[in-house]
């Protein structure tokens, strides 16, 4: 049994924290709000985030950061993205031993729009941290809880601690494979959220299936776009924390990005939105993110602008799908590089 600190008292902390302890670890479920650390103690549950859940007796509650770190073995952040380096600054006065940090935050800070596991190197200096971890994958927390089956990547540039972390999840109900392309799974991750917002703004409109599909399909070029041009390997985006974890974020009722996209489509106001939604909404930020480092980085991302003109510019959903539409035509996929065309048929080949 090792003691694992969980930072982050969300409905995805309180099911990694579920997982975790299914597996037998001791688990130290960090809230910056004592009243949930404590009703997560005393009650074993956590009635806002998983409403009807029982948590495990091996899962304790605290609003003490120090506490929760204390001879820990791991570190697994979940945390909302634009409160993640100040935790990390919180915990650089907690450590007293280099731990392995785990995150599965499917965001990108916004102002530096930089990718979750690049905010940990930044702030958690190389003696106090043994690697840095992503996981990711086609995960609703309320499924994870009930221990439905799942299936999900972890990604490091260090294969042994994603090995590691792989070890603390794995079990018959949540099935967790390695990976080494970190920027792949990161930006994956954290811009299906905002193919979501449109797919819920679909539903809203009262559009079906077959533009659903549209958007799931070219919403997945646009991210491999920019995904690949940043470093990523292009097959990342078919795998589990591209294509797996889009699918589900864009069809699941679970998918609070699509249930704001939702509202969106039926014609509610963002700010209206947000407070309906009691909860952190990454898809909004993280447009706003892609939106900047597609101009940076020179990538076409037609749905990424139109969504980030709904959020931003006040653009009303159906006008966005009928800018959409009207573009000048295109081939569908444009040529490959003889080198990365190469390099795909050898992967598949492996």
């Amino acid at each position: 049994m090792k003691k694992i600190a969980v930072l982050g008292a969300g409905s995805w902390g309180t099911a990694l924290s579920m997982v975790l302890a299914d597996n037998g670890h001791q688990v130290a479920l960090w809230s910056h709000r004592k009243m949930q650390a404590d009703e997560i103690s005393e009650k074993h549950t956590n009635e806002k985030y998983l409403p009807g859940v029982t948590l495990s007796e091996h899962i304790v509650g605290t609003d003490n950061l120090q506490a929760a770190l204390d001879r820990a073995a791991a570190v697994v952040l979940v945390v909302p993205a634009k409160a993640m380096r100040d935790v990390l600054k919180q915990i650089n006065h907690c450590l007293k031993q280099p731990l392995l940090f785990i995150h599965g935050v499917k965001g990108i800070e916004p102002g530096s729009f930089k990718r979750m596991s690049e905010v940990i190197e930044e702030e958690i200096p190389e003696e106090l941290r043994t690697a840095v971890v992503v996981l990711s994958g086609p995960s609703h927390a309320e499924e994870v809880s009930l221990c439905h089956p799942t299936t999900v990547a972890v990604a490091s540039t260090d294969l042994v601690a994603a090995k590691k972390a792989q070890d603390l999840f794995f079990n018959h109900y949540f099935r967790v494979y390695t990976n080494e392309d970190i920027v792949g799974v990161e930006i994956g991750g954290a811009l299906k959220n905002i193919i979501a917002l449109g797919a819920g703004m679909l539903d809203g409109l009262g559009f079906g299936d077959n533009a659903k599909a549209a958007l799931i399909t070219r919403g997945l070029a646009e991210i491999s776009r920019l995904g690949t041009k940043m470093g990523a390997h292009p097959l990342t985006f078919i795998g589990l924390t591209g294509m797996g974890d889009l699918i589900v974020t864009c069809t699941s009722v679970h998918s609070r990005n699509w249930r704001a996209g939702n509202m969106l489509g039926k014609g509610e106001k963002l700010d209206a939105v947000l407070n309906q939604m009691g909860m952190v909404v990454e898809g909004v930020r993280t447009a706003e993110a892609a939106y900047a480092l597609a101009k940076k980085l020179n990538v076409e991302m037609p749905i990424t602008s139109e969504i980030y003109q709904v959020l931003f510019d006040g653009k009303h959903p159906k006008e966005a799908v009928e800018e959409l539409m009207c573009r000048d035509k295109k081939d569908e996929i444009a040529p490959l590089t003889h080198s990365l065309e190469e390099k795909i048929v050898r992967e598949h080949e492996a």
